[in-house]
């Protein structure tokens, strides 16, 4: 549990959007999910589908080490493999 805990702040790093917004009725978070499901997706396409077809969903701390360890392979960035990782686990 500690570990998912760890991935999503990591993923999710910043201001709460409730401290952004006082007005924020979460739908912005939900259409930044959305675009950032999509971006991971075309940065997997252009970084990872050149080798690999999209595997089955994973547990999120399995898929971060497979990516993390494909990252030096691939030499994508750090953003990139933020990105490629939100995809892979949603």
């Amino acid at each position: 549990m500690a570990i998912l805990l760890a991935l999503g702040s990591y993923l999710f790093a910043g201001e709460p959007a409730s401290k952004k917004d006082p007005a924020n009725t979460g739908l912005e978070r939900v259409n930044d999910s959305e675009s950032m499901r999509i971006e991971g997706e075309k940065r997997f396409r252009a970084n990872c589908g050149r080798c690999h077809a999209a595997p089955e969903k994973f547990p999120p701390r399995m898929m971060a080490t497979v990516v993390r360890h494909m990252r030096v392979r691939a030499t994508i960035t750090d953003q990139d493999m933020r990105l490629v990782l939100f995809y892979m686990t949603q």
